[in-house]
C-alpha cells in the first residue's frame, strides 16, 4: 500500500456544499482526515491516506469534487538514503 496526499480544491461558493458532501459520504471520520485552508481564503482540503492506487486514494473525495482533485504519491526519506544519494552523485563522472 502506498501513501497519497489528496488535494481537493473548491471555490468559496462551493465550500459549504463540499463540506456537506464530505460529511454525508463518510461522517465525522472522513472529515477528520482533512485539513482545510478555507478559513484563510484558500479553499482546498488536504488529506494523507494509504491506498492501493491513485484511483482508490481519490475515493475519499466526494464525486462532486473529484474531477478537480488530485492524489500525489508521497514518501519519506531517511538520513541514510540522503547520504547514499550524495555518495552516488560523487561517483558519477563529470560531463566534459
Amino acid at each position: 500500500m502506498d501513501t497519497y496526499l489528496i488535494e481537493s480544491p473548491h471555490t468559496a461558493e462551493e465550500c459549504l456544499g463540499a463540506l456537506d458532501d464530505l460529511l454525508a459520504m463518510g461522517g465525522p471520520a472522513v472529515l477528520e482526515q482533512y485539513h482545510f485552508g478555507c478559513m484563510v481564503g484558500v479553499h482546498t482540503g488536504w488529506a494523507i491516506v494509504n491506498a492501493e492506487s491513485e484511483a482508490k486514494a481519490l475515493e475519499i473525495v466526494p464525486d462532486s469534487l473529484r474531477s478537480k482533485a488530485r492524489a500525489i504519491k508521497v514518501s519519506k526519506f531517511t538520513a541514510d538514503q540522503i547520504k547514499e544519494a550524495h555518495r552516488e552523485m560523487e561517483e558519477v563522472p563529470a560531463k566534459p
